[in-house]
């Protein structure tokens, strides 16, 4: 009854918390995995967090405790923090920040310090973007499968639509620009007016990063439509092999004929640093104007000047960085090797990726017939039953049913070995769900990566060590 009394956008469902994406998560809430206080319970696998680090995070901050203003040694500091700051940012901290993105970008690019605005995490920075970019109405063309939160963090306050560019499985989801012209011309048939092209690179969900060759396409067919290209990049520094990563910034600077107005980065320090409770979001735009106008709008959305100061101090820390965006990648990459070899040993597949902290997983086969009313029923047998959160492909708008995003870094090593129990104890006493073979596979041009092993073989427990070269030494914290 007290609906009435509030504002329309405030009561409708634009946050999208009724998607399948955020019911698994409620159905961890209701019933979350503790290997001593509840060993049958729901283990999350539908959050991105970087958990695989935070060591090396904790032992930086016992070293350097003047970073901090709640510490007697930088408690001298506390005053001039705690007092009023200009919202375009502490000078030392988007200095560091600018640094922090040309060096996750094998320092190819370079950002300019002054073009940075502070945003309450990527959230933030997408609405903002939103805002400045796009009427209520009017449209960004978005490849599917896309992040779930976009038409809560595009479209629930701004009124702003996205209009998916249909990618498919049988080229590994690539960006077409076949796709992207299809995706333009059907808006203009339904009288909608596209303003610009998302793109998440690399990708969430999918793992995946675009080559050069698309980016120039798709630098090429934002210029030619004069609409404006959003890239998120801020899964940048999860790339598992730093050499084969190329940022929009790259791009650009090959095409002359770029129009600079037209393109604009989103980054945060929620994925690369696994900081997703700091709320540190970035806005980069090479338009001057968008930068005045979104500087101003940041004032809904600052970053505390504590955090601030802290991660200025951080992200200064050449040869800590340095180690850290080593390292992390390296233990990505195992803990990824790791899953994925455990779920090829029950002919599982997934398509090969080298990027995020998640990998595209491919339940097809599984499903009795190949509708999303068919993935929905599977996928409360993996809630209900095996008793993990991964998120449906549905829930990413994904043009095929079966597949599935499962998230790998915001665990341990323990828990980890817990879930690959229990997929390969769910295909073990189900043996009547069709299981193809490696050739049958290939014959139907699917993109997986699965086992050379005999059925039989794969069908066997198979236990990895936490002591493996396969797993990493974690530290299992909260974030």
């Amino acid at each position: 009854m007290g609906y009435n009394l509030l504002s329309k956008i405030a009561t409708n469902n634009g946050h999208g918390e009724n998607s399948p994406y955020f019911d698994g998560w409620k159905a961890y809430d209701a019933n979350p995995f503790h290997p001593q206080n509840n060993p049958e319970g729901v283990i999350q696998m539908g959050l991105a967090e970087n958990q695989l680090s935070f060591d090396l995070i904790q032992e930086w901050i016992k070293a350097n405790p003047n970073a901090s203003i709640c510490t007697p040694q930088g408690a001298s500091g506390f005053k001039e923090t705690a007092i009023f700051q200009d919202y375009h940012g502490l000078p030392a901290f988007r200095t560091a920040v600018a640094n922090f993105m040309n060096r996750v970008r094998g320092n190819r690019v370079k950002f300019d310090p002054d073009r940075i605005v502070m945003s309450g995490g990527a959230t933030g920075a997408h609405e903002t973007l939103a805002f400045c970019l796009a009427n209520p109405g009017e449209a960004f063309l978005v490849p599917t499968p896309y992040y779930p939160a976009f038409d809560r963090d595009l479209r629930w306050r701004t009124g702003v639509e996205l209009f998916p560019v249909v990618c498919e499985s049988s080229n590994n989801f690539k960006v077409t620009r076949e796709g992207l012209e299809t995706a333009y011309e059907k808006a203009k048939l339904d009288n909608i007016k596209v303003k610009g092209l998302l793109i998440t690179n690399p990708s969430n969900p999918l793992g995946t990063f675009l080559d050069r060759n698309t980016l120039k396409d798709v630098v090429s067919f934002i210029n030619e439509k004069n609409i404006h290209l959003v890239c998120d990049e801020i899964y940048a520094g999860t790339v598992t092999n730093g050499d084969e990563f190329v940022s929009i910034a790259e791009v650009i600077k090959e095409e002359p004929k770029c129009n600079l107005d037209l393109i604009h980065l989103v980054y945060s320090l929620s994925k690369d640093m696994g900081f997703p409770g700091f709320r540190v979001g970035v806005v980069y735009s090479y338009n001057d104007n968008v930068v005045n106008i979104a500087r101003k709008m940041s004032s809904f959305g600052l970053v505390s000047t504590q955090t601030q100061h802290m991660l200025a101090s951080m992200l200064s820390d050449d040869k800590f960085i340095e180690n850290f965006i080593s390292e992390s990648r390296i233990r990505l990459a195992r803990r990824h090797e790791m899953f994925t070899r455990g779920l090829a040993q029950v002919g599982i597949g997934s398509l090969e990726s080298k990027a995020g902290l998640f990998f595209w997983m491919d339940l097809r086969r599984f499903l009795k017939e190949p509708t999303f009313e068919s993935e929905m029923t599977f996928w409360r047998v993996i809630i209900n039953e095996i008793k993990l959160n991964v998120s449906p492909g549905q829930s990413f708008h994904c043009s095929e049913p079966g597949w599935f995003r499962v998230c790998f870094a915001n665990m341990d090593d323990e828990t980890t070995l817990i879930a690959l129990w229990r997929i390969k104890t769910f295909v073990r006493k189900n043996r009547n769900l069709e299981i193809k073979t490696m050739k049958q596979y290939w014959q139907n041009n699917q993109p997986l990566m699965l086992s050379s092993r005999r059925y039989d073989d794969i069908l066997t427990p198979h236990r990895i060590s936490p002591h493996s070269p396969l797993a990493s030494p974690m530290v299992r914290a909260q974030n």
